[in-house]
């Protein structure tokens, strides 16, 4: 399988902030890829180094083996990127806006692709509408309208749901779900990691400028494995100490991280016999949000250790 993103080694500092400390991944062509990070991990400033925004200090970055600085015009046609900011023109309706991002690639008299991107992000009723006039939302979807103009092979799509509506971000997925099943590599970066679960085939993790993971999610989801029995007791009775130091209380409710199903029944047992009683209790999954906070506690132990 080609690659279709690759990045080596990749360095930017601004001062004494380093954003990125040697970046390297690939991401093959036609892949679903995550990249997620707490804030200030550097995916932002990483997808702007790959798009050409930023100039990277050290390393070397190629979208479908084009050097995004030897190569840039070739390399910046392969890309389509779906940036955080709302940033449009509020002289222009949607339709202009798309004709002329599309001559930005030198590309002419495409109207019917637009009116294909129009109908699937649900602007076809805005099409004639100044940008100025749209809500946050319809002005994020006439973004991804904008890096899809040109047809790009590699998609990236910088927290495109942000503050769009569950219809929306519904109808939104299903599009990029085509295009990616269509051949289209797709590089998403979210805070919602329940999208990110359903989504991507494989991830990496950022911290502080650095790759923590780099994993399929399958795999990532396995590091975690057993369930989480999640209880909140009912009366004033104390949580008996023999279960106080597994136990981790968020809000009046107790978790329990099981291994397997087999401590279930003594860990009730103890709660019977310290006359607790349970008000509610639920017993879960490892999810996505659960291996993200396990892969950053542990990238924070682990530099805690190093100095």
């Amino acid at each position: 399988m080609s690659v279709a993103v690759s990045i080596e080694q990749v360095e930017k500092r601004f001062g004494s902030l380093r954003a990125l400390a040697g970046v390297s991944l690939q991401i093959d062509e036609g892949e679903f890829f995550g990249l997620l990070g707490p804030n200030g991990a550097g995916k932002t400033t990483l997808i702007s180094c790959l798009a050409g925004l930023l100039r990277p200090d050290a390393g070397k970055l190629t979208v479908m083996g084009y050097d995004v600085l030897g190569d840039y015009r070739k390399a910046r046609c392969r890309l389509g990127v779906v940036p955080q900011e709302l940033v449009f023109d509020p002289f222009f309706s949607v339709r202009e806006t798309l004709r002329i991002q599309s001559g930005y690639f030198g590309i002419r008299n495409n109207d019917d692709w637009i009116d294909e991107i129009l109908a699937n992000l649900d602007l076809t009723a805005k099409a004639d509408i100044n940008m100025r006039r749209l809500s946050g939302g319809m002005k994020r979807r006439v973004l991804v309208a904008q890096a899809l103009v040109h047809k790009p092979p590699v998609i990236v799509l910088d927290e495109p749901t942000a503050g769009v509506d569950v219809e929306l971000r519904q109808g939104l997925w299903h599009f990029v779900r085509r295009l990616n099943r269509d051949g289209h590599t797709i590089v998403l970066t979210t805070h919602y990691l329940e999208e990110a679960e359903a989504l991507c085939g494989r991830i990496a993790m950022l911290k502080q400028g650095s790759v923590v993971a780099l994993d399929s999610t399958r795999n990532l989801l396995a590091r975690f494995s057993g369930q989480t029995l999640n209880l909140r007791l009912a009366g004033p009775q104390p949580l008996p100490l023999s279960l106080l130091a597994r136990a981790i209380e968020s809000d009046g409710t107790w978790s329990f991280h099981l291994a397997g199903l087999d401590e279930l029944e003594p860990l009730l047992a103890a709660l019977r016999e310290a006359g607790c009683a349970i008000e509610d209790l639920r017993l879960t999954q490892p999810d996505l949000e659960d291996v993200f906070l396990g892969v950053m506690q542990s990238a924070d132990s682990a530099r805690q250790a190093a100095s």
